[in-house]
């Protein structure tokens, strides 16, 4: 398949260098100084058609791929020089030509010419146009971008550019769904996208860019086409479909509103298909746009989730699948001064897993073999209000609320075979998780520049967090001792009550003085407070239906746990030349008070913490940055509550009240660089982290059961993590990119009363290339390995993967997506192989409004997938079913 896969992907290019010839030279001024990021365009005079375009680079080269016995007009722009158009006719040798701007252009022209190129740069602007990338099967905004240079999109949703993540998506410059990027990347439509502006080094305030060091915030704003301002544009889509019945449905409206006053955007989708606009993970990860604002303060102190091990899909698939969504973002500016946004996102899903798995502990050997059954109703709801004040440019006063509401239950059907001391046993376990948390995240900002010397930004941001999850387990057999427990039952009903409360308050001064025009001083004083309650109980449900109350001190939990954090940080920011160094320290009292079980204990002490960014900015769009900080780790009360804790039916938690922090050293170094030259565009990034007197875990096992409990430690834990990622455009119509991740980790734990140290080693590969013609078949190829080894053992996943799209006859779209997948240990004692393809033909006339489609999934009617995981004390492998094959028709009105 990997030869298959080379093989075409050499011959499309070998076909396509046959057919061309080179146009190179330079662009200068009239005094000779060389013209970097000159836009040059090739436009055939006998098609109309743009053939090639370039950007010149540092020495003001540019390289044009054209076609051989053609006639061309040339055009050449720069800002504030007069553009310039010249006619060439190719032959079949390469051409050379030097080209002269002359100063004075009319900026007007400029602009326009501009417009008309795939990408331009302006500052920290890229500019795609839309339509230079477009070859007729897109549909969504997530089309568009996996066609542009520098630009890639994961499964998830996720955005990158230059390696870095976006993490803010608006559209006409007004905020979509702020804080995700998935939502419009999978639902914004193709056809009104103008332009695609990425914004680099990106700070939403903007008297904060030239102090704060802002180089790995990237934003992307999308330009509507002027035929979709001020009136209503989407489209309503509705299908049925059969795998063995028609049962299969969809029906999904999306509406957009944009107006220099208001913005509306309404999307919803039903839908038993396995289509899913929002996973449960994307809604714990979805932060609303909330900044981390104490990354400068040297404390990590984060509040965990009590959730209860909610399981979670694979790839978003499952074995069946049903969701209702809807979602509504708006934007409205009250006044030229004042703007309200916001967004509700509501969801439902009901889903059934089933998963066959393998545990493997690794201290005995011992198994644990299980299939396992599983229905999840999971309720979510997203609730934001956001409000910002600009008078003027001296100030700016922010204030967001951010709402988080959950429902989720999971019954789980599990059979499970124990090998333990090679004897085997098995049994039936029946498991009931239910949690509704809430969370409400506010945040306060006001930012004030005085003068040219003297700014000032004040921050405060609030979380309140209830979280209640219960627990059931109803086994053969007790896997624990429990103090209070009746013996002898023909079932083994285990019951647990949980309720944790947190009040965390984060605030935060700032002042900049600014030295001079390349160095300021910043002066930060912080403080975070938290107050959290714990609450817990374990139950027994007998027989005879009567509650059984574990009423020993072990088996409950009543605890109050405080963290303050005091802090005074000195910052000094220096540029010069090509160097930007900003070296800084901070200075903290730590108080921490823990009371439970009728006493309270104290913890307080001072601690000095210096962090440094370094950036060599080599060339426009070339850098080498490095990053040092030393933390301070803090647990929060999830960790110190001594009472006894399910974790699942064969882990039981107790926590250590005498907990201490952990100091964490992280040195970082990343390079990056973009060539618009050759649209090239490289990566990399290494991040070591030595984390000092770690927090551990002492973990006993009766055979497969396990008991673990946090101590301190003087070990450390090391973590060495790299990346790389090289890709460029070439010929006009290709695209290809290499891709390696690797991430190494060491840790120290006690298990069964021994010291032992376990370590794991991921390894990702991936190669990709992609065509992207007008009137033509384009195809991606790729190829991906992923070994991740855990102490010694080696599981294997290799994906090769095809896609194929085809607009023809001015009608039809055709796309078809293949994947291959090989998942195997080292010894080929567990292997599997298994592949998914979709297909999809869709039929609308040029200027219709209605669209007929007919679309596949899983065609080879696959019934599994595989994957791997590791903890410090075991491996596990599983099989995971997946849905069946189905085939949806369905119709779609564009308003």
């Amino acid at each position: 398949m990997k030869k298959i896969v080379l093989a075409a992907f050499l011959l499309i290019c070998s076909l396509s260098y046959s057919q061309s010839i080179k146009l190179e030279g330079v662009i200068t001024d009239s005094k000779s100084t060389v013209l970097e990021m000159a836009n040059v365009m090739a436009v055939n005079v006998d098609t109309k058609a743009m053939d090639s375009y370039a950007i010149t680079n540092d020495k003001g080269k540019f390289v044009l791929n054209l076609k051989a016995n053609t006639p061309y007009s040339i055009k050449v722009s720069y800002l504030g020089m007069q553009n310039k158009e010249l006619e060439i006719i190719t032959n079949s040798e390469n051409i050379i030509k030097s080209i002269v701007l002359q100063e004075g252009g009319i900026e007007l022209n400029g602009v326009e010419i501009v417009r008309e190129m795939p990408v331009s740069i302006k500052g920290d602007t890229i500019v795609y146009n839309a339509d230079s990338f477009k070859s007729g099967t897109e549909r969504k905004l997530e089309d568009i971008l996996k066609k542009l240079p520098g630009v890639e999109v994961n499964a998830d949703g996720e955005v990158e550019v230059e390696g870095k993540k976006v993490t803010k998506l608006m559209v006409d410059g007004k905020d979509f769904f702020d804080g995700d990027t998935k939502l419009g990347v999978k639902n914004i439509p193709a056809d009104a996208i103008d332009k695609v502006q990425v914004l680099r080094n990106y700070s939403e305030i903007g008297a904060l860019k030239g102090v704060e060091n802002n180089q790995d915030n990237v934003a992307m704003n999308i330009k509507l086409k002027s035929g979709k301002k001020n009136f209503w544009f989407g489209d309503i889509t509705a299908g049925i479909g059969v795998d063995k019945d028609w049962d299969r449905y969809i029906v999904n409206p999306k509406l957009f509103y944009y107006s220099p006053k208001y913005s509306v955007n309404l999307i919803t989708n039903f839908n038993n298909i396995g289509e899913l606009p929002l996973t449960a993970q994307d809604y714990f990860k979805f932060t609303g746009g909330f900044r981390s604002m104490m990354k400068k303060g040297g404390s990590n102190f984060n509040v965990s989730s009590n959730d209860l091990g909610i399981s979670v899909l694979r790839n978003n698939r499952a074995k069946d699948i049903e969701t209702k969504f809807g979602a509504g973002n708006f934007s409205y500016n009250v006044t030229k001064d004042w703007t309200l946004s916001g967004f509700a996102i509501l969801s439902t899903s009901d889903t059934e897993l089933e998963t066959k798995s393998q545990s493997t502990i690794l201290e005995s050997g011992d198994q644990q073999k299980s299939e396992e059954v599983t229905r999840q109703k999971n309720n979510l709801g997203l609730f934001k209000l956001s409000s910002s004040y600009k008078p003027n440019s001296k100030l700016q006063v922010d204030y967001d609320v951010l709402a988080k509401l959950t429902k989720q239950d999971e019954i789980s059907n599990l059979f499970r075979e124990s090998i333990v001391n090679s004897t085997s046993t098995s049994e039936s376990i029946f498991t009931d998780k239910n949690q509704d948390p809430t969370s409400v995240n506010q945040n306060l900002s006001l930012y004030y520049t005085k003068n040219d010397k003297n700014i000032f930004a004040f921050e405060m941001q609030h979380l309140y967090q209830d979280e209640n999850p219960f627990y059931n387990a109803n086994l053969q057999t007790q896997p624990f001792n429990l103090t209070d427990y009746v013996s002898g039952q023909d079932r083994n009903d285990l019951n647990q009550n949980r309720f944790v409360k947190t009040n965390k308050l984060d605030a935060k001064l700032d002042y900049y003085y600014m030295l001079t025009p390349k160095s300021n001083i910043n002066v930060t004083l912080g403080n975070t407070y938290s107050h959290q309650n714990f609450n817990s109980n374990i139950f027994q449900i007998l027989d005879n239906g009567t509650t059984n109350d574990l009423n020993s001190a072990q088996n409950n939990n009543q605890v109050t746990y405080d963290f303050n954090d005091v802090f005074l940080g000195l910052h000094y920011k220096m540029l010069s030349g090509k160097f930007t160094f900003t070296p800084g320290v901070s200075l903290h009292y730590y108080d921490m008070n823990n009371g439970q079980l009728g006493t309270g204990s104290n913890q307080s002490f001072y601690r000095v913490l210096p962090d440094v960014f370094a950036l060599y900015q080599i060339k426009k769009a070339e850098s080498l940055t490095y990053n040092f900080s030393l933390s301070n780790d803090f647990t929060d009360i999830n960790k110190l509550a001594e009472g006894y804790v399910f974790s699942n039916y064969n882990s039981l938690f107790r926590g250590n009240r005498d907990l201490e922090n952990s100091t964490s050293q992280v040195h970082s170094l990343r390079y990056f660089k973009y060539n618009m030259f050759h649209f090239e565009n490289i990566f990399a990034n290494a991040t070591y982290t030595k984390k000092l007197d770690a927090v551990k875990s002492r973990a006993n096992f009766i055979g497969i059961n396990q008991s673990t409990t946090p101590y301190n430690s003087n070990l450390a834990d090391e973590t060495l993590s790299g990346m790389g990622t090289y890709g460029r455009s070439f010929l006009k119509n290709y695209k290809a990119s290499a891709n390696v991740s690797l991430n190494w980790s060491k840790f120290n734990n006690i298990q069964n009363n021994l010291q032992a140290t376990t370590d794991s080693y991921t390894q990702s590969y991936t190669l990709k290339a992609s065509t992207n013609y007008k009137n033509m078949p384009n195809i991606e190829l790729g190829y991906n390995m992923v070994a991740n080894k855990y102490n010694g053992t080696t599981f294997t996943t290799e994906k090769p993967f095809a896609k194929l799209d085809y607009y023809f006859l001015k009608s039809f779209s055709f796309v078809t997506e293949y994947e291959f997948y090989h998942y195997y240990n080292k010894a080929k004692t567990v292997e599997n192989e298994y592949d998914f393809l979709s297909s999809s033909l869709i039929y609308q006339k040029k200027d219709s409004k209605w669209e007929y489609k007919i679309a596949a999934t899983n065609i080879l009617n696959t019934q599994t997938l595989n994957d791997d995981n590791f903890s410090q004390f075991s491996t596990r492998t599983s099989q995971y079913t997946v849905q069946p094959r189905y085939v949806i028709f369905s119709l779609k009105y564009n308003l």
